[in-house]
This record gives structure tokens, C-alpha cells and sequence, in this order.
């Protein structure tokens, strides 16, 4: 309701051509509330964003998505844009650069002030996804020598210029770090304390270097709301606050649920992406499980003469390799949400291995058992199966639990196997892990069957 009357008044004042009673409008509003218009009416972004206070526009640009931040810098006269790139913090000023054209960088990067555009330049020299390119300059650093007194009178001084002031550094004279403190640290102690006396040395920090990931799990670990950078000699650099961080998370969550569906990482929201775009994101993959399958019919013409003396077998085709697909695909979602969370490492492989070889065997004896039940049942009431019926079901049985097994061990094996290759865990996706379990499926099925039957039916 309130996002209509916004529209509505957002509207009526534009087509007054009422620009000055816009502005004001604009700026009593929630920035999230703005977000919500300009997603609304993006051919409106550049108006919207030109309307806004310098200091309210860039909060407005800094949460939208890509695609509409682009709308909004075609849109602007190169003043704005100017005005708008030095007003955005840093890390956020590098994210949306990172993602443009390098022609369209360059041009950009003239805007900036030069102290700006050295920051900007610092940042986009680290390694993409790595921390570097997420921090923030604007942080508050004191000296150990300082009184507490000092320290507030500093903080009164800069503060406004820090991305946070919720935590304070103690640095020396050549910038090493050297300890952080919650700011109610020094509220609570007589202003006459030096900062020293204060001081545990005990600090968590992250190198400019790290991955992105492994900064996600920090934060997790440390429950913190910011983090200091620093280089390989210990020199403070900058902060990670964690309004970065919970959009990298949700960006990477994002990112491994799509390859976990058995498709490329998309870059642009869903409905934002071009056609042929996202069918180029998903044809790679489909066509590898395509051919993937392809053996699946491979290993039954192996089989054929098999089936073709006991067509009963082809029946439970489906329910063998279903089965093994499904606790496949179990296992493997188990595996890599575990890892994403930093529950389990490669190391942690062998633990694994003899949890899943448990649960592998205990759920296959489940599907074992109901198969094995549903087989006498059914042949009871319809006189299915014929006189082999019992040695039909031990078949059934057996052939789950161990291809149930298999699916689980393959799982959970094959994500840790590609992380300690170097690879992305997610890409052993669900569709990825059915179609492999799929294949050897088969090969346990009619092994098991040729054992059982073998001089009876085969």
C-alpha cells in the first residue's frame, strides 16, 4: 500500500515537472522503499537517483542489483556520476566497477577525486573474489600511547568518515596491527587510561589475499561485525564489514544452489538475463548428463541378453536406479551445504566415509526391505512374478542396498574429492551424481541378479 502511494506521488510530481517538491518527497523516504521504485520503474532510475541527496542516492545505488545500477549510470550526466562515484564507499565503488567493461572502468575512474581513484586503484589490483577487493579504507586506527580521552576525542573528530566506529584499531607507527577493541571498551573505562594497559593482543584478522568464502567463515566463527585486512607483514589495510559479507554468502548460497541444480553460476538476476544468455548457462550441462545417460542405455545393452531371458529384471530398472540417484544426490547436498558451512574439511574425509557407509547400509536395508515386502505382496494379489517370486524379491532387495550404498559413498566422497583437487564442490551436482550412480546402478543390479538366478531363470 505504501509502495502505491509513493508510486503514485512519485508520478503526479513528475509530470508536474515538479523537480524541487520531488527531492524533498524522495529524501523523506525509507532508502529500501526507493529501491523498490526505481526496481518497479527502471526506465525512472536516473530521475529517481538525480532527485535524491548525493548522501541518499548512494545508499539507494549502492543495494541495487547490477543490471539496474547501469540503468542509472546511463541515465545521469557525467556531473552526477562524477558526484555519485566519489560519494559510494570503496568496497562497494570496486563491486560495481568489477563488473563493468574495462573501457567503461576507465571512464569512470576519471570521475574520481585522486585520492579516490588511488583507493579504487588498490582495490582493484587484489585478486577477484578475494578480500581485498571488499574492504573498506574508512576505518578508525589509534596508538597504543593514546589516553582512552584521546582515543573519543579522535573518534568524535573522524568518526563520520568510518564505515563503522563499532570497532577500533591500535596500530604503530609503521601501521602494524596490533590489537582491536569493541568502541564500549573504552566507554567504560576512566578517560585517563592508556590504551595499552587495555591490550590482550589477542585479534582475528584476514589477509588481503584470503578467499572470499574463507572470509564468510571467519565472520561465522568470530561473530563479529567487522574484520581488519591486513598484508603479509601485518600491516592494517583496511576493514570487512558485515553488511559485505552477507551479500557475499547470500551471493555464494546463490551461486552453489544453481550448480547443485546441474547448471552454470548465473551472473544477473533470472528475469534480467537474456534468453539465449541463460540457455547457454544450462545447454553445457544438460549436455554433459545427456551423454552421461547415453551410458546408462550402454550398460543395459550389455545386459541385454539377460532381459531378454528374465524380462522381469527390466521392471525394477527404474526403482533400482532411481533409488541409488536419489541417495546419491542426498548425500552429495548434505556434503556440500556441510562444507559450505565449515562443519567438515578434506580432512575430515575418513569420518565421513564411515558415517555414510553406515547410513548407506541402514537406508538401503529400508528400500531393501519394502521392496523385497512389495514384491511378495503384489505377486500374492496378482500372480505377477510367477514361482521365483521370493528369489525376484532377494534380488530386488539386495541390489538396493547396494546401490544405495554406492549412491551415498559417491555423494559424499565425490565433493570432497574435487575440493582437494582444487575444484568447486558444487559442481558435483545432484543431476551430476544420479547420472553416475545411474550407470553403476546397473552394473550391482544385474551382478546381483545373474549371482541369484543364475542355472533358475538365467
Amino acid at each position: 500500500m505504501e509502495n502505491e502511494a509513493l508510486l503514485e506521488k512519485f508520478s503526479t510530481l513528475k509530470k508536474e515537472k515538479n523537480y524541487r517538491e520531488l527531492s524533498v518527497y524522495l529524501d523523506d523516504q525509507l532508502i529500501t522503499d526507493i529501491a523498490d521504485l526505481i526496481h518497479d520503474n527502471p526506465e525512472d532510475a536516473g530521475i529517481i537517483i538525480h532527485q535524491l541527496s548525493i548522501t541518499r542516492a548512494a545508499a539507494a545505488f549502492r543495494i541495487l542489483d547490477f543490471p539496474l545500477q547501469e540503468d542509472v549510470i546511463r541515465a545521469l550526466p557525467p556531473a552526477k556520476i562524477a558526484e555519485l562515484m566519489n560519494e559510494l564507499p570503496a568496497d562497494d565503488r570496486t563491486a560495481f566497477l568489477e563488473e563493468l567493461p574495462s573501457e567503461a572502468v576507465k571512464e569512470l575512474i576519471k570521475l574520481l577525486d585522486p585520492e579516490e581513484r588511488r583507493i579504487t586503484l588498490s582495490l582493484l589490483g587484489y585478486p577477484e573474489n578475494s578480500v581485498g577487493r571488499i574492504m573498506t579504507p574508512d576505518y578508525i586506527a589509534v596508538r597504543e600511547e593514546w589516553t582512552v580521552k584521546q582515543v573519543l576525542d579522535y573518534i568524535r573528530e573522524h568518526g563520520k568518515d568510518s564505515e563503522t566506529i563499532d570497532v577500533i584499531y591500535v596500530i604503530d607507527e609503521r601501521g602494524h596491527l596490533l590489537d582491536d577493541f569493541r568502541i564500549r571498551e573504552f566507554l567504560l573505562v576512566a578517560p585517563d587510561t592508556v590504551v595499552h594497559t587495555l591490550m590482550d593482543d589477542r585479534f582475528v584478522s584476514l589477509q588481503a589475499n584470503d578467499d572470499q568464502e574463507e572470509a564468510v567463515q571467519v565472520f561465522r566463527m568470530e561473530n563479529r561485525v567487522a574484520l581488519p585486512v591486513v598484508d603479509d607483514n601485518g600491516i592494517l589495510l583496511g576493514i570487512v564489514t558485515i553488511d559485505d559479507i552477507l551479500w557475499i554468502a547470500n551471493e555464494e548460497h546463490t551461486e552453489n544452489i544453481q550448480k547443485i541444480g546441474g547448471t552454470e553460476a548465473l551472473d544477473e538476476p533470472y528475469l534480467d538475463m537474456p534468453l539465449l544468455k541463460l540457455v547457454k548457462k544450462r545447454v553445457g550441462w544438460l549436455v554433459v548428463l545427456f551423454i552421461g545417460e547415453m551410458l546408462t542405455a550402454t550398460a543395459m545393452g550389455f545386459f541385454e541378453d539377460e532381459i531378454a531371458k528374465a524380462v522381469v529384471l527390466a521392471l525394477f530398472v527404474p526403482l533400482i536406479i532411481s533409488s541409488g540417484g536419489n541417495s546419491g544426490s542426498q548425500a552429495s547436498t548434505l556434503i556440500i551445504q556441510a562444507m559450505a558451512l565449515g562443519e567438515i574439511s578434506i580432512n575430515d574425509w575418513w569420518r565421513v566415509m564411515r558415517r555414510e557407509i553406515v547410513s548407506g547400509l541402514l537406508l538401503g536395508s529400508v528400500l531393501g526391505c519394502i521392496g523385497f515386502i512389495r514384491i511378495l505382496l503384489w505377486n500374492s494379489l496378482f500372480h505377477t512374478y510367477g514361482e521365483h517370486t521370493v528369489l525376484i524379491g532377494m534380488t530386488v532387495g539386495i541390489s538396493l542396498v547396494g546401490v544405495v550404498l554406492w549412491g551415498t559413498l559417491s555423494g559424499s566422497m565425490l565433493p570432497i574429492i574435487l575440493k582437494k583437487a582444487g575444484a568447486d564442490p558444487a559442481t558435483s551436482s545432484a543431476p551430476f551424481v544420479a547420472t553416475l550412480v545411474d550407470v553403476t546402478g546397473l552394473l550391482i543390479y544385474f551382478s546381483v541378479a545373474y549371482t541369484f538366478m543364475r542355472g533358475i531363470l538365467l
